[in-house]
């Protein structure tokens, strides 16, 4: 993989008008740096949503619920609650004793609304789709297809934002879909009481099409993120979640519309088996935990790519599938331990790689009487 080039500030800086008359070299960090904590509080809420998201969304199905537009609906409509860090950043920033032409810059630029945009009508669909499969499948068969993901992600990722496949990157692809592979072996039993084959079936697609649309995703918010011409700072990724989940929400509330889920929802209480209380608090909390794994993912694509981000989802997938096992009584098989076994090797994998590359890729400027020459090198190890 070839360096990162060094900062033109660098280049348009004091360093240039300093006119030495020798040559030296001058070892410069690379542009790019992986901002590790911030990666790990990301990858936090990923896991937290992709673990509680599925559960909660499955206890919704299994107790009396079975509006499919509306399971979508909560997946997205809680990006209301990103009013409260956005206007406590806007408002901090107006306290601020900076320059007030700053303070222009605080919302994101149009192209990278309308990118939100965009992106977030496919997540409405994306959505949809993930939740229509879900009603027919068992949590862990539905990881297991989910996990399909990395390889969209991986396609488009090639296509879109030009990634390059490394040893550790594509060793962790193989091995992770390989994952998926051995967990197939498993599904032939694994349909719930009352679902006919038919239905099985449909939600073994649907749940597919989510698993494509959400590796189309991935890569068009990186290629989004590579456009702005400002810093990706935390604000600029909540606000980014912001809008991409203000759209999906409106995609879902118009197939709620269509299909007259809230006129259905206090009946749907009432009737819940469980209790009424219950339903409307496994509603609520969905809302909010399904924010924390969309927010997660963002925020990782922004700290590393969108490879990074779909490898990551489908490392938490056989966790998921141990989650539902503990609390939704469903089936461990030998498969799935094998599965996770695999997942954590692939992780393992692009993690190490990831690891490498970022201590040992450097930028090597050339300082001569004439000014500033890039000058890239070729002994580091290509990760």
């Amino acid at each position: 993989m070839s360096m990162a080039l060094v900062d033109q500030s660098v280049v348009d800086g004091d360093v240039v008008n300093y006119g030495m008359e020798d040559s030296r070299s001058i070892t410069m960090p690379a542009k790019r740096s992986i901002n590790w904590l911030l990666l790990l509080l990301y990858s936090t809420f990923a896991v937290v949503g992709a673990i509680g998201g599925p559960l909660l969304q499955r206890l919704y199905y299994m107790h009396g619920g079975s509006r499919k537009w509306l399971s979508s609906w909560l997946q997205c409509v809680g990006f209301i609650l990103l009013v409260i860090p956005i206007s406590f950043l806007y408002l901090k920033e107006l306290s601020s004793k900076r320059n007030i032409t700053s303070k222009v810059y605080f919302f994101m630029e149009p192209k990278l609304l309308l990118s939100s945009a965009v992106i977030g009508i496919l997540i409405g669909l994306d959505n949809y789709m993930y939740s229509a499969g879900l009603s027919y499948i068992p949590v862990s068969t539905s990881a297991l297809l989910f996990s399909t993901q990395l390889a969209f992600t991986a396609l488009f990722a090639f296509f879109i934002v030009k990634q390059k496949f490394t040893f550790y990157s594509l060793n962790s692809v193989i091995v992770m879909t390989l994952g998926a592979v051995v967990l197939a072996l498993h599904t032939s039993g694994d349909r719930p009481p009352g679902v006919s084959k038919e239905k099985y079936l449909l939600g073994f697609f649907f749940t597919l099409g989510g698993a494509a649309l959400l590796g189309l995703s991935m890569p068009l918010v990186e290629k989004a993120y590579s456009k702005s011409s400002r810093p990706i700072d935390y604000l600029m990724v909540l606000q980014f979640q912001f809008v991409m989940n203000f759209f999906a929400t409106c995609v879902c509330t118009i197939g709620m519309l269509i299909n007259k889920d809230f006129k259905i929802i206090s009946r749907e209480a009432s009737l819940f088996a469980i209790g009424e209380i219950k339903y409307y608090l496994i509603i609520v909390v969905s809302a909010i935990v399904w924010q924390f794994q969309f927010l997660g993912i963002i925020g990782v694509i922004n700290c590393t790519s969108s490879l990074f981000a779909g490898i990551l989802t489908s490392v938490i997938l056989p966790f998921t599938e141990i989650a539902a096992v503990v609390t939704l009584k469903e089936k461990f098989t030998g498969e799935k331990g094998l599965s996770l076994a695999i997942c954590l090797w692939g992780f393992t994998s692009y993690f190490i790689g990831e690891y490498k590359k970022a201590g040992k890729t450097i930028g090597i400027v050339e300082l001569t009487e004439d000014g500033v020459r890039d000058k890239r090198s070729t002994n580091l190890e290509s990760c």
